[in-house]
């Protein structure tokens, strides 16, 4: 548990990268994507042992189900690298495949590999959290914290009416 304190402990020092990797398709373009088409909103921060909040980063992607969105970050002595993909099922109840690559650097015992790969079920606008270093009870160590939410894009590209037309008399 030590070494895994000191080792957070160097992601405050984040100079962090948001790299969304996937590409947007131009969704007016090709007849039928933006009824497939999903919106993607991440929120990755690092929280302190004091639950404040020392970084934090908020980026939204609209994608098509199955491609994936990519986030890095990248402090003095740990690199995260993790992809999300969406898949939508008829009934609602989506899952949202998460994948990571985690290279930490302890010192005295040199450069550490993880990988984790989890499949997340999810509903349009529920808020899913995803720790890549692992879910930590105690609310008194630092954590990374990554807060994913889904909805449809034709719901956010819909423009609202309100009020009356003014027709001609």
């Amino acid at each position: 548990m030590r070494a895994r304190a000191s080792f957070i402990a160097g992601i405050l020092l984040v100079t962090a990268g948001m790299l969304l990797g996937a590409q947007e398709s131009s969704l007016q373009e090709i007849p039928g994507l933006r009824e497939q088409a999903v919106v993607m909103r991440i929120v990755s921060r690092i929280v302190e042992q004091n639950q404040a909040v020392v970084w934090n980063s908020e980026n939204t992607k609209t994608i098509l189900p199955g491609r994936p969105v990519g986030l890095q970050l990248v402090g003095s002595n740990l690199v995260v690298a993790v992809q999300f993909t969406p898949f939508l099922r008829p009934n609602g109840r989506h899952v949202l495949l998460a994948q990571g690559q985690i290279w930490i650097n302890v010192p005295g015992e040199g450069i550490s590999y993880h990988t984790t790969m989890q499949t997340i079920p999810m509903e349009f606008r529920e808020t899913v959290y995803f720790f890549p270093l692992g879910s930590m009870m105690d609310d008194d160590q630092p954590r990374i914290e990554i807060q994913l939410t889904l909805e449809p894009y034709l719901e956010r590209s819909t423009p609202v009416h309100r009020g009356r037309n003014s027709g001609s008399q």
